[in-house]
């Protein structure tokens, strides 16, 4: 098998070659232009900033990320009330009681208008 395929690489190699030798001036010149061309767009700066396009990214979706999910200056104050209204909500107090919620306020406005002492 191993016979087979240095066989196979030295017939590839030569008619490789055989048809390298057959080209004309004006195909060299076109295949040497065209290498020359890419030799010059690999050395670019151009490509070496395009290739942290995508860290970028990936950094730009991490920042939006946590400005989301962390609460701003402005929100600060409304989370622990959100936090006792979830509270309320699934806890065992009866809902009765928090319907008649500004009845309770009045009589305790009320309550300490009493205590003039």
């Amino acid at each position: 098998m191993k016979n087979l395929d240095e066989q196979f690489a030295k017939d590839a190699k030569a008619l490789f070659d055989a048809s390298v030798d057959e080209l004309d001036a004006a195909s060299l010149s076109t295949l040497n232009q065209g290498r020359h061309r890419a030799l010059e767009e690999a050395r670019s700066p151009r490509r070496d900033l395009l290739r942290w396009v995508p860290a970028a990214g990936v950094a730009a979706a991490v920042l939006i990320g946590v400005m989301v999910t962390l609460p701003g200056p402005g929100n600060i104050d409304v989370m622990p009330s959100a936090v006792a209204d979830l509270e309320i909500l699934l806890g065992e107090d009866s809902i009765e009681m928090f319907e008649e919620l500004e009845f309770y306020s009045v009589l305790d406005v009320m309550d300490e208008g009493d205590d003039v002492g």
